[in-house]
């Protein structure tokens, strides 16, 4: 086993010094990298046989999506915390064995209450694992390499786009072994299992000199922040709104504000918060995570379109699948030009994915009242994936970037808590108002109306984004880029 140390330092990268070494375990990181957001992708195909063959509620289905990023966003900190206290290779390996695991959990799950349990386990499980693949890369691969390195990591995000709802949609309509939605959490356990095969032998260990205590009062706080938000947001709309839900949001507030109070206090008294604050204070940190929150708010689109296509169209899994390919190829396409882009246009390259985004959407909007998609609509979805695929490599270089090497997993698993955070809300918030538009005898037009609007609310929240953009650009400016 190799059970080499990687220090954290300007040579790291010299402990690892051949190619074949860093290609290597780039693949094994990247197969990791692969797998969560596969998961999210494949299962919002899903939702309509998950529907029929449990009998989940409208709340659950929200919650099948929800509870996933939710868990993922709230223990994000902490796994980059255990990657930096324990080893980040260890917390992969142990991240994807629970990864596993809970995988098989999903498939077996006999009930939508059952499901939720599992897709919760497994955001944990993801939460470990993820923050280990962007702090190895901070960490092991020279600088000068880092931006291409993470263009692959936002083509397998893209890849994992086309794969999950392509993949997804022939699995349930094809029904492989007599399987129906199951297959699509089956199929991570072999992915998985050769990862940590792969990952035993080719990543190297590396870890921060200071080895950080885990936070548990701020983590339970956080956590509870989070619950009072994201369950009122998907059990009251079918609840009709009762007055617990407005409480509980509303509990919220004071809830955030502990948090953040304790972790003041951990710091002033020489503990190691669960956040540092201080990170705060760097504007294109702080300015790059409020873009973060906002990017994958497009969350709301892989959770409306694709009932809107087999629930209001009344198209096969496998056709639904093969309508959101030119989101897909757009989301592949955008951090394979993503470096020649950054080479002209500097952090400039955030302004113009967000502008992709927000005119590739309201397109999609306009050309929604033809009911059934149409080639604008396509035109729309390909260039909202260019937007997609431009943006998540480059708001996440840039964030992490910005960090020292020392507390990379600290701010690796911020920047992608933060993204789980957007998750949660577009499918929650903006979710919700597609579900609201449906009446109980809702025709394919409603749903389409449906999409319209809370694509219209997506559309309008990147125009915002682009204008942040302009201003951590500004903010940034005369830092040197490197490719």
């Amino acid at each position: 086993m190799n059970t080499k140390t990687v220090a954290i330092s300007p040579s790291t990268a010299t402990s690892f010094d051949t190619r074949a070494a860093r290609v290597l375990a780039l693949v094994v990181l990247l197969t990791g990298a692969f797998l969560s957001p596969l998961d999210y992708f494949i299962v919002n195909l899903a939702l309509p046989a998950i529907h029929s063959a449990l009998h989940a509620s409208a709340a659950q289905l929200q919650l099948i999506v929800s509870v996933y990023t939710s868990a993922f966003a709230v223990c994000l900190v902490t796994g980059g915390r255990l990657g930096d206290l324990v080893g980040r290779k260890r917390m992969f390996m142990a991240g994807m064995a629970g990864f596993v695991l809970t995988s098989l959990v999903c498939a077996l799950a006999p009930t939508g209450g059952v499901l939720v349990g599992g897709r919760l386990a497994q955001g944990v499980s993801a939460a470990i694992l993820v923050p280990q693949i962007l702090a190895t890369i901070r960490s092991v691969f020279p600088k000068e390499q880092q931006t291409k390195v993470m263009g692959l990591y936002g083509f397998v995000f893209g890849f994992a786009s086309v794969a999950g709802q392509i993949g997804g949609g022939a699995l349930i309509t094809l029904q492989p072994f007599g399987l129906q939605w199951q297959s699509i959490f089956l199929i991570n356990v072999p992915v998985g299992l050769l990862a940590l095969v792969g990952a035993w032998r080719f990543v190297p260990e590396s870890r921060a000199p200071h080895r950080a205590r885990i936070d548990v009062r701020g983590l339970v706080l956080l956590s509870l922040f989070f619950a009072l938000v994201v369950y009122p947001l998907t059990q009251g709309r079918e609840a009709g709104w009762p007055a617990w839900t407005f409480v509980a949001l509303a509990a919220s507030v004071p809830a955030l504000a502990a948090f953040v109070y304790s972790q003041r206090h951990a710091a002033r008294v020489g503990r190691d918060p669960l956040v540092d604050l201080s990170l705060f204070r760097n504007p294109v940190f702080a300015v790059g995570l409020a873009l973060a929150f906002c990017f994958y708010c497009d969350s709301a689109f892989f959770l409306t379109y694709g009932i809107y296509l087999q629930t209001g169209l009344g198209w096969s899994p496998l056709v639904a699948g093969l309508a959101i390919f030119p989101f897909g190829a757009g989301a592949i396409l955008g951090p394979l030009v993503s470096p020649a882009l950054v080479r002209r246009a500097g952090h400039h390259v955030l302004t113009v994915g967000f502008t992709a985004l927000a005119v590739g959407f309201a397109l999609s909007c306009v050309a929604s009242e033809r009911v059934v998609p149409g080639l604008a609509f396509d035109l729309g979805l390909v260039l909202a994936g260019i937007g997609h695929g431009l943006v998540l490599p480059s708001v996440v270089r840039i964030v992490v970037g910005e960090i020292e090497p020392a507390r990379a997993g600290l701010a690796s698993s911020i920047v992608t808590s933060m993204l789980q955070v957007g998750s949660a809300f577009g499918a929650t918030a903006i979710g919700g108002v597609f579900f609201s538009a449906l009446g109980p005898h809702a025709a394919a037009v409603d749903y389409a109306h449906a999409y319209r609007d809370a694509m219209a609310i997506v559309s309008a929240l990147f125009v915002v984004c682009i204008g942040l953009a302009a201003v951590l650009s500004a903010r940034a400016h005369g830092k040197t880029v490197r490719y």
